[in-house]
C-alpha cells in the first residue's frame, strides 16, 4: 500500500487553488511485509504523524531523498517523536562524507532557526548515512536499491522490492533534454510504480535549467523505456493550482493512458 501525505515541492501553498491536488510538501507513506516505510518528511509527515498516534507504539523508517527544506520541515511537528515507546530509523544517501543525517537535522532545529532542540525528542531515534547506489535490506524480505539523482547537493531515489512487486520514488532530479537518465532508468526498469518528480512541463523547462527539476513529458519517456506499469506524476509545482493540475492530467492521460496525477489522500495497492 502506498498513500501520499505530501505531494507539492518546494514550498507548502494551501490555499482554495490547490484543494484538490493538496498543498503540503513531499511525503509518502508505504506499508509492506508488516513494515511502515515513509519516503520525505515534508509538510505532510504531521498529517502522517497524527494518525499513527492514533495506533500503539510503533518502530518504523524514515528515507530522506535530501534535506532541503520542504522535504525535511516536518520533523518538528511529527508527533510520533515525542512518544517514548516509538522506535525511528532515519536514513539519508547524501551527506556522506561531508555531513550526516542527524547533524543536518539537529542544525535545522536549533536557534535561530528553531527554538527547541531535537533531543525534545522522547522516542528512540537511530540515524543512518549511506552512499546513494548502495542497496538496503532494512527487513526481511525487502529490498532497497538507491541510486544518485542530478539535483543541487545531491538527491537519492528509492527502490521498494517485496513479494515480487517494486515501487520507486524518484524525486528532485533534472533530466538531460534528449537523454534518458541511466540512474533513473536502472531504479525503475519494470516497476509496478513509479513516483517522479513532474514539477514542470517541457514548455517550463528550459526558463528553471539548472533548479533540479523534471517534467511530466520526460516522465512519460521514462516509464515508457522502463516498461513501467503505473506512472505517478508528483512533486507539483507550488503555482501549478488545481485547474492547471486537471490539466496535465487530461493531457498524461492522453500520452499514457493510466497515468495518475498525486494527491494529498491518495491510495494505491500494488
Amino acid at each position: 500500500m502506498v498513500r501520499f501525505w505530501g505531494v507539492r515541492g518546494s514550498i507548502a501553498c494551501p490555499g482554495p487553488g490547490t484543494m484538490r491536488y493538496g498543498g503540503n510538501t513531499s511525503c509518502v507513506e508505504v506499508r509492506c511485509g508488516g513494515q511502515l516505510f515513509i519516503f520525505d518528511g515534508g509538510s505532510g509527515l504531521r498529517l502522517l504523524g497524527n494518525e499513527l498516534m492514533k495506533g500503539g507504539p510503533r518502530e518504523f523508517d524514515l528515507f530522506y531523498t535530501h534535506t532541503h527544506l520542504d522535504h525535511c520541515h516536518g520533523l518538528p511537528f511529527f508527533a510520533p517523536c515525542y512518544d517514548a515507546r516509538n522506535r525511528i530509523r532515519v536514513w539519508a544517501g547524501h551527506l556522506k562524507p561531508d555531513a550526516g543525517i542527524e547533524a543536518v537535522l539537529g542544525k535545522m532545529m536549533s536557534p535561530p532557526l528553531f527554538p527547541i532542540p531535537m533531543d525534545i525528542f522522547t522516542a528512540k531515534l537511530e540515524f543512518n548515512d549511506f552512499s546513494a547506489g548502495e542497496s538496503l535490506v532494512t527487513h526481511p524480505g525487502v529490498m532497497l536499491r538507491t541510486g544518485l539523482l542530478n539535483h543541487p547537493n545531491r538527491a537519492t531515489g528509492y527502490r521498494l522490492e517485496h513479494d515480487g512487486k517494486a515501487v520507486a520514488y524518484i524525486t528532485d532530479t533534472e533530466h538531460e533534454p534528449g537523454r534518458l537518465d541511466p540512474n533513473v532508468l536502472q531504479l525503475v526498469n519494470g516497476v509496478d510504480a513509479m513516483i517522479y518528480d513532474s514539477t514542470y512541463t517541457d514548455d517550463e523547462f528550459p526558463a528553471h535549467k539548472n533548479w533540479g527539476h523534471s517534467t511530466w513529458q520526460e516522465a512519460v519517456r521514462l516509464a515508457n523505456a522502463a516498461q513501467v506499469k503505473t506512472l505517478v506524476l508528483f512533486h507539483h509545482d507550488p503555482d501549478h493550482d488545481d485547474a492547471f493540475m486537471d490539466r496535465v492530467a487530461a493531457e498524461a492521460a492522453q500520452a499514457r493512458p493510466g497515468t495518475i496525477v498525486a494527491h494529498e489522500g491518495l491510495v494505491l495497492r500494488l
